[in-house]
């Protein structure tokens, strides 16, 4: 394989849907422009169901979103599970929380073109999703690697993307595509996500795309901006343009109704062949086990 054509999706929150019929056809419209402009995957980002707080019951209060949303989301997955076998293309429709026992996930879910179901749980959670007060979510314990349309691939969800101890992890595994959606409020959030992203593509030998919400929910009442584009971030080298950012569309609040929609296309074979030794610097999968931290005077 030479090369992957992926299409972000920054999604608007601020579209308001009056049910998850609307949320789903919206999403359907997305899959059929994904298609026709050769994509193979649509990547939506974190908290994409949050739009659904457009219809929340009234009164709802905010340690009761989560269980609303969970709801929710599972009538959403039903009607988008159809989608990507009819059009061809995955979709990695955002995350969503997910009951786990008594409380909540932060679940990352793909439904891909060959039928399967793909789950990956964020590990390292915001203080608001910990916040008793509000959304409370439980960390995941597991990341998983898998293959998709003969790539191997991992998700990472937001802020672990920031976490290097996790870059470590999947250092050895010799990924072709990592996939982060998220959700930032502000140009601070924006750039760690993006610039960690970056990182993570230099230091795994790897291709990262990042996609993000933009705009504000109806309703909502945690997050009342959301700031983010979509990029696609390879190794910094020669073969690749040096700089190491192969797309990408600048970080907008979405005020203005913008909806960031980006085709990318991943170097996969350029970047295996990169892996494999042609790299004008790059240690494999190096790790600092052997070295020792000393306190000098």
């Amino acid at each position: 394989m030479q090369d992957y054509a992926v299409a972000l999706w920054a999604l608007n929150l601020g579209f308001a849907p009056d049910g998850c019929e609307a949320f789903a056809a919206h999403v359907e419209a997305r899959m059929r422009e994904a298609r026709d402009g050769g994509a193979k995957l649509l990547v939506l980002p974190e908290y994409a169901v949050e739009a659904c707080l457009s219809f929340k019951p009234a009164g709802l209060k905010p340690t009761e979103e989560m269980d609303f949303l969970a709801k929710v989301g599972l009538d959403l997955l039903e009607l988008l599970r159809p989608l990507p076998a009819k059009y061809g293309v995955s979709l990695l429709a955002g995350s969503m929380p997910i009951a786990r026992g008594a409380g909540h996930s932060n679940t990352a879910v793909l439904l891909t073109a060959d039928g399967r179901e793909i789950r990956q749980d964020k590990m390292s959670l915001t203080p608001g999703e910990m916040d008793p007060e509000a959304w409370q979510l439980q960390g995941g314990q597991e990341l998983k690697t898998f293959e998709l349309d003969g790539l191997k691939v991992a998700i990472l969800i937001c802020l672990d993307v920031e976490m290097p101890a996790l870059s470590c992890l999947l250092a050895r595994e010799r990924l072709d595509l990592l996939l982060v959606p998220s959700m930032t409020e502000m140009l601070s959030g924006y750039h760690r996500v993006f610039d960690c992203a970056k990182a993570r593509a230099i230091e795994l030998m790897t291709c990262v795309a990042v996609c993000g919400t933009v705009g504000r929910t109806p309703g909502t009442t945690q997050i009342e901006t959301n700031v983010s584009g979509a990029s696609l971030f390879t190794p910094c080298e020669e073969a690749l343009g040096f700089k190491g950012v192969a797309a990408s569309i600048a970080p907008t609040r979405g005020d203005n109704g913008e909806n960031p929609f980006l085709f990318v296309t991943v170097p996969v074979g350029k970047v295996r062949q990169l892996r494999d030794g042609e790299a004008e610097v790059w240690p494999g999968a190096w790790t600092a086990g052997h070295i020792v931290v000393t306190k000098t005077d």
